[in-house]
């Protein structure tokens, strides 16, 4: 069982940029695809990037591409979100998830385990 930890959540102005972190424990995930997704208030859970084991490949939502980077540390069984150029719309409970030693994906049916969230705020 693989437990995660967000954290690096907080409030920012637009334009500004914030950078979370999912550590894991329990069991290396070096060999599972994450993922970051985020979900506002009344809206359902938004895929927002997802990185492959070996951190080779990775994939994007629309509305965070070429602002967002994801990238992960499998010595430091960490994952991290890198958000710059933070808008209002980015406001949301972000949530990190892993697959069970399968490649990336999109949707949250396909991912076995959960962080519990860290909030990020940006005021206009």
């Amino acid at each position: 069982q693989v437990q995660l930890v967000e954290s690096g959540g907080g409030l920012v102005q637009a334009g500004g940029s914030l950078r979370l972190s999912c550590a894991a424990s329990g069991r290396t995930f070096s060999s599972d695809a994450m993922g970051w997704f985020r979900q506002a208030p009344g809206k359902e859970r938004e895929f927002v990037a997802t990185i492959k084991w070996n951190g080779g490949s990775t994939l994007y939502g629309n509305s965070v591409k070429g602002r967002f980077t994801i990238s992960r540390d499998n010595a430091k069984n960490t994952v991290y979100l890198q958000m710059n150029s933070l808008k209002p719309e980015d406001t949301a409970v972000y949530y990190c998830a892993g697959r069970l030693g399968a490649g990336m994906a999109v949707l949250t049916k396909d991912y076995d385990y959960w962080g519990q969230g860290t909030q990020v705020t940006v005021s206009s």
